[in-house]
């Protein structure tokens, strides 16, 4: 098998089985109807140590691509590859997808709300907050890489890394991922996102174009700095690279965090003060 199509089957088990519990937790009728954010978070991360175990041996199953980027941005991926793996990611992504479609395909005429046939195939902000949410997608992704790279460098029994990491997704999920749904991977989020918006769903509202940048923009500097993170103090190579995405990383916390005071501190309006008493 080659390396691309490794890349396409596993990020499209990985979509599958990941928007599938997303599925399943949230469309009427379902038996797995209402069983919760743990469930959510582990099924996500058994569907990533899946989809690493399937196709591992032939692509090294990065199934991200933040965590391509983030990887060659530190030497340890050929950037020549990468548009390769980029495309074969998203294009799996989109597959994954319309395969969650079909698999439930009685049910999205079950369901009445649009937005949750939505959050099924990609990620939203539970407090819509474009800087609070960008940097909620960069700090994931960021543990994500960064833990990738350092299960990478323990000697464990053969086989368990791809388990290891899994277990690192439903971390990732249960303590960081009530804010955005930590999408952490832009072929997770973009690609099923093209799919909701090309299929003949039942009852469909719009893909909320408007935020799909985030997932797309957060996880990317986000698995950069990881890696970058990681050669610095791990590796101890430090890169101007480093301070470049280091300095990013610092203005979009400054930003969400004065976005956030100035909120805070703006005086309420009769209007504003009668709707919070709501």
């Amino acid at each position: 098998m080659s390396a691309f199509l490794g890349e396409l089957i596993g990020t499209m088990i990985v979509v599958l089985l990941g928007d599938g519990v997303c599925a399943g937790v949230n469309l009427t009728k379902s038996f797995a109807k209402n069983s919760g954010w743990i469930v959510i978070s582990l099924g996500w991360g058994l569907a990533v140590a899946v989809g690493v175990y399937t196709v591992g041996r032939f692509s090294g199953a990065h199934l991200n691509p933040a965590v391509t980027l983030g990887l060659a941005s530190i030497g340890e991926f050929s950037w020549a590859k990468v548009p390769v793996y980029l495309a074969a990611q998203m294009i799996g992504g989109f597959l994954g997808g319309c395969m969650v479609y079909f698999h439930y395909l009685p049910h999205w005429r079950e369901t009445d709300d649009p937005g949750t046939k939505l959050g099924i195939f990609c990620t939203g902000p539970a407090i819509p907050h474009i800087w609070s949410n960008l940097l909620s997608e960069i700090i994931g992704t960021f543990v994500l890489v960064l833990g990738i790279l350092s299960v990478g460098a323990n000697q464990l029994a053969q086989g368990l890394n791809p388990l290891i990491i899994g277990f690192l997704i439903v971390a990732i999920g249960l303590s960081l991922g009530g804010t955005t749904g930590y999408a952490i991977n832009p072929a997770r989020d973009l690609a099923p996102r093209l799919a909701h918006a090309v299929l003949p769903i039942a009852g469909k509202g719009g893909s909320n174009w408007s935020y799909a940048w985030i997932p797309v923009v957060g996880p990317v500097i986000g698995g950069v700095f990881g890696a970058l993170f990681y050669q610095t103090f791990f590796a101890r190579h430090i890169t101007a690279a480093f301070w470049v995405f280091g300095a990013l990383t610092a203005a979009v916390i400054l930003t969400a965090f004065v976005s956030e005071r100035t909120r805070e501190l703006k005086p309420f309006t009769v209007k504003e003060s009668i709707s919070g008493r709501r």
